[in-house]
C-alpha cells in the first residue's frame, strides 16, 4: 500500500548528498543511537523538495502507510525527518482527523526524543486539534496523564501555534497534570507553552504563573515569564 516508489527516491536522495562528517556531528549532538546520513536542514528541505513537490497520493491509505513505512524502516534519523514531512503534505491536510492521531502517537512513542516530538506535537496533533477541537480534545486529555512522557509533552505543547484559538482548559489541564513531574522535558515543555501563549495573553498567563506558585519549577517559571515585564 506504501508508496515505495518515492520512499526509494527519499533514501537514495538523501543518501547520496549526506555528508559523514556532518553525519557523527549530527549523531553526537543529538545523542542519537541512529545514525544520520549527514544533512543539514537546509540541505534535507532541498533535497526533499522535488521529490514531494509533485507527489500526489493516491489514497489516504496511501499516504499513512507511506508514512508509517518510512518511519518504521527507517536505518537513518532523517528518515525519520522525511517521513514528518510526508505527513505533513500539502495534499494531505484533510486527512489530519481524529482517526490520525493514532498515527502520530506512534510517532511520538517510537521517536522519543524532542527533535521529532515536537514537530509531530507542533504541526500534526496540533493541527488536528486546530481542526476538530471538539473530537480530539479528550485524546490529548488521556494524552496529558498518559504513562510516556512523550506523549505527556505533546499534550503540553501542542497548542504553540494556536494563539487566540489556544484551549485555556485544556493548556491548564496538562500543565497541571505534569506540572510537580521532576522530568527536565515536562518543565521545559511547560515553560515553552506558558512563554508562547504569552505572546498572546501575556495576562492570562502570568495570573497562571502566580496561581501555581512553588510547584512551578524554577525552570517553567524562567520560560513563561522571559518576555514579560517584571511586576
Amino acid at each position: 500500500m506504501a508508496d515505495r516508489e518515492l520512499i526509494s527516491g527519499i533514501r537514495g536522495a538523501l543518501a547520496a548528498a549526506g555528508d559523514p562528517s556532518v553525519a557523527a556531528q549530527q549523531q553526537a549532538y543529538m545523542k542519537s543511537a541512529m545514525p544520520y546520513f549527514g544533512l543539514p536542514a537546509p540541505r534535507l528541505r532541498a533535497e526533499l523538495r522535488p521529490l514531494l513537490g509533485e507527489w500526489r497520493p493516491a489514497s489516504r491509505e496511501v499516504w499513512e502507510s507511506t508514512v508509517r513505512v518510512l518511519w518504521d524502516e527507517a536505518g537513518h534519523r532523517e528518515e525519520w525527518y522525511a517521513a514528518i514531512s510526508v505527513a505533513r503534505h500539502r495534499r494531505a491536510r484533510s486527512w489530519l482527523d481524529v482517526d490520525s492521531l493514532r498515527v502520530w502517537r506512534h510517532l511520538v512513542v517510537t521517536g522519543a526524543w524532542w527533535d521529532v516530538v515536537d514537530e509531530v506535537a507542533s504541526h500534526l496533533v496540533g493541527g488536528v486539534l486546530a481542526g476538530h477541537r471538539a473530537e480530539a480534545t479528550p485524546t490529548i486529555r488521556a494524552w496529558s496523564t498518559d504513562p510516556d512522557l512523550w506523549l505527556r509533552r505533546t499534550a503540553v505543547i501542542c497548542q504553540l501555534n494556536h494563539k487566540d484559538r489556544t484551549d485555556l482548559d485544556l493548556l491548564r489541564h496538562a500543565i497541571e497534570a505534569n506540572v510537580d513531574d521532576s522530568s527536565f522535558w515536562l518543565r521545559k515543555a511547560i515553560g515553552w507553552a506558558l512563554r508562547q501563549h504569552a505572546r498572546t495573553d501575556p495576562d492570562w498567563v502570568s495570573a497562571e504563573v502566580a496561581r501555581l506558585g512553588h510547584r512551578l519549577s524554577g525552570l517553567s517559571r524562567r520560560e513563561a515569564l522571559k518576555h514579560l515585564p517584571i511586576r
